[in-house]
Order: structure tokens, then sequence, then C-alpha cells
């Protein structure tokens, strides 16, 4: 199983290294850079926007993070602190002692007497010189300690600027994103007041709906005016006046029942 693995990861080895070669590659990546592309630019700007959103909220798990970790430097620092400094209240008063002893020693005597009791001079000096080697060792300790202390408060200090950092970047980024939700509203409604937005709409179909009727209604109207003028209104032949009639039976000396008769026939 192993030699059939190690196979096939030498076939795609070799398969990569041709495709390389030959420039295969290279159109590859270019595609899948293309399509990449492509895709995010076919995502809606909305969509995007709530993803911000969500990225920017799922930055406070990682803030809080950084918060509980200067806290507790905060707190680490504050009792190293307490402890350098009960140390060197207890350097203070043993450098006290040790001044005090040498000075009874340099001042000479055989017995020397403390809380009551009387100690000898080589007692005094045994005691002297380990209460100094014992003040050294602790000087030298609270020193390393004071330098701890020195690194850690630097440490918090950068510690504490980052997440000042980080909280003010989550703001000017929520901030950000607002003023992008701004704009594509302004954006969205002027897209929507745009009148070419409208030809396909049904408000433009509903307009052409009612042009194509007042054109009909107008047509309509015309075809009715010319049809009653070509009926006309106003007789354009005189009727026939019945004193002509007389006149003209009298002239032709035929009867006036004729002459009408010839009249009425003519006018069928």
């Amino acid at each position: 199983m192993c030699k059939k693995f190690l196979m096939l990861g030498m076939l795609g080895a070799i398969g990569v290294a041709g495709l390389a070669g030959t420039g295969t590659l290279s159109y590859l990546k270019t595609g899948y850079r293309t399509a990449s592309e492509s895709v995010r630019s076919s995502v809606p700007i909305e969509w995007e926007i709530k993803r911000a959103r969500q990225m920017i909220s799922d930055l406070k798990p990682e803030i809080a993070k950084n918060l509980q970790v200067v806290a507790r430097e905060e707190v680490g620092v504050q009792r190293l602190q307490e402890e350098i400094q009960v140390k060197e209240e207890l350097l203070a008063k043993s450098r006290n002692d040790i001044l005090r002893l040498k000075g009874d020693l340099e001042k000479g005597g055989v017995r020397f007497v403390y809380a009551g009791r009387s100690y000898s001079e080589e007692q005094v000096r045994d005691d002297l010189a380990n209460r100094f080697k014992q003040f050294q060792v602790h000087e030298a300790t609270t020193n390393k300690l004071n330098q701890v202390l020195t690194a850690r408060e630097k440490n918090l200090d950068a510690a504490r600027r980052k997440l000042d950092e980080m909280l003010a970047a989550k703001r000017e980024l929520e901030v950000e994103v607002e003023n992008l939700q701004a704009r594509l509203t302004m954006v969205e409604v002027a897209q929507t007041s745009n009148p070419v937005t409208l030809d396909d709409s049904q408000l433009s179909s509903t307009r052409q709906l009612l042009d194509d009727i007042r054109t009909r209604i107008d047509v309509a109207e015309k075809m009715v005016a010319s049809e009653g003028a070509l009926e006309g209104a106003i007789p354009l032949d005189e009727s026939t006046n019945p004193e002509l009639l007389d006149e003209i039976a009298d002239y032709f000396g035929e009867g006036k029942a004729e002459v009408e008769r010839l009249v009425s026939e003519r006018s069928l």
C-alpha cells in the first residue's frame, strides 16, 4: 500500500513537472484566478457587506482572548511588583543591621549585647559575615526580579498598545462598513428612480396600452368626422320652387300636374 501511494505521488510530481515545463500549469493558474475573480464579481454587494459584518463580529473572540491575556499579565506584573517591594524592604532592614554590627565591631569590645543576650566578638563577626552573604544573594535576586519586571512591563505596554490598535481598527471597520452600506443604499435608490429602468416594467406597459387606446379613439373620431362630411349637412342644390313650375308650365303650355310628374321622375 505504501509503495502504491509512493508511485502515485511520483507520477503526480512528474505530471506537475511536465505541465510546468510545457507552460500548461501557467494556463491552469490563470484560468483558476480568472474563475475566482469572476465568482467574486458575481456575488451581490449586499451579501459581501453582510460577510464583512460577520468577519468584524468574528474579531470579538480574538479581542476577548487578548483582553484576558493582558489582564492576566497585569495581575502577574502587580504581584511581581509587590514581591520586589517586600524584598527591597527586607534588604533595607538587612543593610541597616549589617551596618550596625559593623559599627559595633569597629568600636571594639569583648562582649556585645543584643536583645538582652550577650555575644562574643567572634560570634558577632560570624553573624555579620553570614548576614552580608545573604544580603548579597537577596540583593542579586532582587536586581534580577527588577530586570524581569522591567521587561514584563514593556511587554505589557506593547500588548496594551496592540489591543488598543485592534479595538480602534475594529471601530474603523465598523464605521467603514456603515459608510459602504449607506453608499450602496444611495446607489440602489438612484437606480430605482432612473426612468431607463422602467422601460420594461409594468408601468411602461400600462402607459403603452393607454397610448394605444388614445390613438384608436383619435382614429375613430376622425373617421366619424370624415363620414359626416361626406353625407353633408348643408343642401348644395336648390329645391324646386313652385313658382318656377308654374312659369315652366305656362312657357311650354303644359299642365302643372304633368310638369310636377316629370320633375319627380327626374329627381328619382
